[in-house]
Formats: C-alpha cells, sequence, structure tokens
C-alpha cells in the first residue's frame, strides 16, 4: 500500500484513504502523481493513521462486491442472465469461465489481500514502537487479520487450491510465482485460516468510544466491520466441527458485547429473530387485511416488515437484524455496482431472477393459505413487465418501484444478518445431534417447538427451553406467568414464522438429512442473492460427497431458463468440476 502526501498538507495521506470508506472519493488523489511518496515509518505514526489504514483496506475491500455477488449468486441456481449479459456473465452462468474472463480473476481478492499483509506487518512495528496502546493494536490487528481471512475463504471456495501469502509484496504478480508461493487446497486453507483466525486477540466489534465508532450522514460506523465469531463459526462449519461452528454463532446470537446491555430490552431482541413485543412485528410478513393477499394488505414497506430491512436507514429494529453492512454513495467512490447489475431502469439489467427460484418461492404456502412465499415479492418484481431483483434496490428506489433520482444510485452491500446465522447454527445443530434445536429455528421457535400444550396457567418451568442440552445449544425461552418467566430467547421465533409459512414436515426433525436440505432450500428463500448460496450449496455436496446436490439444482435452472447448456453443466458438475480456473 503506497500513500502520496502533497507539499501542502501531510494529513491527506490519512484523508485521502479515509475517504475511501467515508463517502469521499480518493481516486483523483490516488492517481495524481506523487510528490512525495511517504515510507512506512512516515505514514504509520499513531492511532490516527492506523485508523485510516484500516479504512483504506474496508475502501479496497469495497470493490469486491460485484465479483462476490456474481460468483456466488449466478453460479448457483436461482439467478440468471438477462438479454442484456455480455459473454462475461453467460460463461460465468453456464460454468464455462474462462481464463480470460474479469469474473474469474482472482487479482482484486489478492490486491485486498496484500494491503492487508501491509498494514499488519506495520501495525506490528507500531507496537514494537510504542506508537499506539496494546488494545488499539488488537482491535484493530484483529479486524483486518479477519478481513483478510475472509477474502481468502472466498478464494477457497471459487477455486479450490490457492498461494497462501501472508506477507506483504512489492509486486502483486508475485503471486503466480509457484516456486515462491505454492498453492494450497481448500482444506488446507480452512486448517491455516482457523489456525491465524482463532488466535486472534480481539473477537468483538469495536467498543463505543474507539474512534472508528463515528457518525457518518446519519449513520454509526460500528456494523462497518467485520464480525468475527460470525466468520469463525463459518469457518468451522466448513471444516464439519460443528459444537465450534455453533458456539461462535451463539456468542452473536447471545449480543453480550455487541452495543446493547446484557437484560436490556435489546437483549431480547437483537438477532434472536424476535417477534418483538409490538403487533405487527417490526420485520415479519403480514397483513392489515389478514385474508386479502393484494400487495395493499402487505404490513411491509421501506419502513417496516421483511422488506425494510434492505431499505430503511440504521436505527433499533434494523440493528436487531444487520450486523455487518457496507453503504455505497451515489457521489462518493467506490460506486454502487448493484443498480448496473439489477436494476432496468437506470441499470444496464444484466442478471435476473431464475424461473426455478421464482417456482420456488411460489411453491410455499403461508398460515392463512395464501399460496407464496411473501419474501419472493420483496426480493423479486416485475417492473416494465420484466422480472427485477430488487433487494438490493430499495435505497434507490421508492416504494412505487421507481427511482427517487435515476442519477442518485445509493445502495448498500449487506454482508451479514441474524437470519444467516440462525440458519447455519441450525445447520450445525442438526449434524451435532439436535436436530429438533435445528427445527426450531427453522420453523416455528424454541418456546412453540419445545411445548406443546396449550393448557391455560401452565407450569413452563421445565417446557420452552433447551437447558438440558450441553452448551452452545442451551436456550432459555419460557414465557409464562404461573411461576413468571421472561427469559432471555422468549421472543424467538423461526425462519419460516417470521415469514408467515407453515412449518416443515416434523418428520425433518427424524431425519438429518431431509432437515438439511429443509435448512438450505430455506437459505434460498431467505437470503437470495445476498452470496450464500454457492457457498452453502457446495459445502452441502462437499459434505456429503454428493455432486448431485449441487449438479441437479442447477441443472433445473438452467433447463427452466431454456438454457441448451443445461446437460452439459450438469455432467460437469457431476464430475466434481466445481471451481474455476485459477489465472489472472
Amino acid at each position: 500500500m503506497k500513500f502520496i502526501l502533497t507539499k501542502s498538507k501531510n494529513r491527506a495521506v490519512s484523508f485521502a484513504i479515509y475517504c475511501c470508506l467515508f463517502s469521499v472519493s480518493c481516486n483523483k488523489i490516488l492517481n495524481k502523481d506523487p510528490e512525495t511518496v511517504l515510507d512506512s515509518k512516515q505514514y504509520y505514526r499513531n492511532i490516527y493513521d492506523a485508523d485510516a489504514a484500516v479504512l483504506g483496506v474496508y475502501g479496497k475491500f469495497m470493490r469486491l462486491a460485484k465479483q462476490y455477488v456474481i460468483l456466488n449468486e449466478l453460479r448457483a441456481d436461482l439467478m440468471g442472465v438477462t438479454a442484456n449479459a455480455d459473454n462475461d456473465l453467460r460463461e460465468v452462468n453456464s460454468h464455462s469461465t474462462t481464463q480470460a474472463n474479469p469474473y474469474s480473476d482472482p487479482k482484486a481478492y489478492y490486491s485486498v489481500i496484500n494491503d492487508c499483509n501491509d498494514v499488519l506487518k506495520n501495525f506490528d512495528i507500531m507496537l514494537k514502537d510504542n506508537k499506539f496502546k496494546l488494545g488499539e493494536y488488537q482491535q484493530r490487528y484483529s479486524d483486518i487479520g479477519c478481513i483478510r481471512s475472509w477474502v481468502y475463504l472466498q478464494l477457497g471456495i471459487q477455486y479450490d487450491s490457492v498461494p497462501y501469502v501472508t506477507n506483504a509484496l512489492e509486486n502483486i504478480n508475485d503471486v503466480r510465482d509457484a516456486s515462491k508461493f505454492p498453492k494450497i487446497s481448500f482444506n488446507q486453507l480452512l486448517d491455516s485460516l482457523i489456525s491465524f483466525t482463532s488466535a486472534l486477540p480481539y473477537k468483538l466489534p469495536y467498543p463505543s468510544g474507539t474512534s472508528l465508532i463515528t457518525n457518518v450522514d446519519g449513520t454509526t460506523t460500528n456494523s462497518f466491520f467485520i464480525e468475527k465469531n460470525v466468520f469463525l463459526g463459518d469457518l468451522y462449519l466448513w471444516k464439519g466441527n460443528y459444537t465450534a461452528a455453533a458456539t461462535y454463532y451463539r456468542a452473536l446470537m447471545e449480543g453480550n458485547g455487541y452495543f446493547f446491555a446484557s437484560g436490556s430490552a435489546a437483549s431480547y431482541d437483537n438477532f434472536k429473530n424476535s417477534n418483538f413485543s409490538s403487533a405487527p412485528p417490526p420485520l415479519n410478513i403480514s397483513y392489515v387485511r389478514f385474508k386479502e393477499s393484494d400487495l395493499q394488505s402487505f404490513f411491509d414497506n421501506n419502513t417496516q416488515g421483511w422488506r425494510s430491512m434492505f431499505a430503511r436507514s440504521k436505527d433499533a429494529v434494523w440493528n436487531s437484524e444487520m450486523y455487518w453492512v457496507l453503504p455505497f454513495s451515489s457521489t462518493f467512490s467506490p460506486t454502487n455496482p448493484f443498480v448496473e447489475l439489477f436494476s432496468n431502469v437506470g441499470g444496464n439489467y444484466l442478471v435476473k431472477p431464475s424461473q426455478y427460484a421464482l417456482d420456488i418461492w411460489n411453491s410455499q404456502v403461508q398460515t392463512n393459505k395464501f399460496p407464496f412465499d411473501a419474501r419472493g415479492l420483496m426480493t423479486c418484481r416485475i417492473i416494465n413487465g420484466q422480472p427485477v431483483i430488487v433487494k438490493y434496490l430499495y435505497n434507490y428506489l421508492n416504494e412505487a418501484l421507481t427511482p427517487v433520482n435515476i442519477l442518485q444510485k445509493n445502495g448498500q452491500w449487506f454482508l451479514g444478518r441474524a437470519a444467516a446465522v440462525h440458519l447455519h447454527f441450525a445447520e450445525a445443530a442438526n449434524r451435532d445431534g439436535k436436530s429438533k434445536l435445528a427445527y426450531a429455528l427453522l420453523n416455528n421457535g424454541i418456546s412453540s417447538t419445545f411445548d406443546t400444550s396449550s393448557a391455560s396457567g401452565r407450569d413452563v418451568t421445565n417446557l420452552q427451553n433447551t437447558l438440558s442440552y450441553s452448551p452452545p445449544y442451551d436456550f432459555d425461552a419460557r414465557n409464562g406467568e404461573v411461576p413468571r418467566f421472561r427469559s432471555p430467547w422468549h421472543r424467538n421465533q423461526g425462519i419460516r414464522a417470521r415469514a408467515n409459512l407453515v412449518p416443515t414436515p416434523t418428520t425433518d426433525t427424524l431425519n438429518v438429512i431431509d432437515l438439511e436440505n429443509s435448512i438450505i432450500k430455506e437459505g434460498g428463500l431467505e437470503l437470495a442473492y445476498e452470496g450464500y448460496r454457492w457457498p452453502d450449496l457446495l459445502r452441502i455436496a462437499l459434505r456429503r460427497n454428493d455432486p448431485s446436490f449441487i449438479a441437479d439444482k442447477i441443472y433445473n435452472k438452467l433447463l427452466k431458463d431454456g438454457n441448451p447448456a443445461a446437460a452439459t453443466v450438469r455432467a460437469k458438475l457431476m464430475n466434481r468440476e466445481y471451481y474455476l480456473p485459477f489465472k489472472w
């Protein structure tokens, strides 16, 4: 990472990098011919320079958004291409990606990794030279170290065998030199990432009062940074250590250290897939007129309901679901890539929901007998006669689905929310012999699943909880009057209950594979286009050593979208050819 100093103000270095994330374009600054080039001793001088380095990494990281979404969604079964798509996108869609395809180029990932390596090296030097305190060092080192591990996990998912480089390179192209940096397998990479990331000294978010926690345009920055416990849960889930995975997921689900006090009102709601205490619940699918399914009867808009989590400004309800989100501004760099990808008004409309995805949403049944999953209508809509993925467009479109200002392409990159953690926790619990708990988190919640009685005034002391289970599976969801209980998880509802859907068949609780299938299917319905789909499909195919799990879904997508390569792609995936060519 090189830093440019103008003659007038040496603080321009920190400012330029700080601007990469906080909505002031630094492209013009960093692309000018340097009058003076700073070495690390001139730059890494104090906590403010360290903060600028952290934010500079996140500014670079945000440029991965388009590649991340395309590779993890278009390669899977829920996204297809439009008539406007170029050959590069068509290659990704049909699993025929060539080495020249920019979406398969790993260089952008390694550019972020190299910046991380440089920052980590200089943080070590700063600590040695007493340029910031041990606690400040541990927080920032852990953040950048975890971002590096996150990028490496993506490389493993997409390419299988990759070079694992942990020292800063003068020339990023040196990564191609196999004599210096031999490739390691995905399984070896997971071992390395677990070893490094689990040893990071600080795993909670930056605490309030930290200089990196501030307010920008009315939005606090506490959810701009990677969530380390959840990421470690992901690593262990990939590795097949289900107890460890669930333990790290539980850290976020409990919320201790996440900006609200234990026992506070927020502690009953935040990250617990809560039904809240008000009616209708703010993030649920619900109706003003219960028996009418027209869109006007949805109590779901840009300020309340399931759709609102992708549209509303940061507030207490939003915080109960989202834990890692990065904002795109229409004014500053990097630009929002999602309007270009998804919108047919002011964008290029390159990708769309697959017919396979639409059919799955339309195959669900709600508790009021409506024969569709309303989340599908919040995720994809018909605009100007075309199916459009709108999940990323709610800061660009108004509630009538027209641009607020066609020149202002604001948006957000949703990198982590509680629903994904609950589904991945359920996946781990199911594999770890706690299928009933997994069923509860997927369907109607802990209280309803573990207490089937409806007797008035019943004693729920030994019901509505899993306290007989060993940690991390011991949940207290009791909500009773005689004796009175208001336990930490009493507001928990399942993912499908929040979507107003009937539960999956109870026989799933008796069959690990069937329940796992239901969990992964629900992940598609709930998390579509957020970057989870290809990793979820790949992880299960590898775990079961069953390529048909992934091949059949993508075959059905291509077949329903009229792609003549459907059978060829299925044969390729059945041959376990899951990965992209590693070239740049």
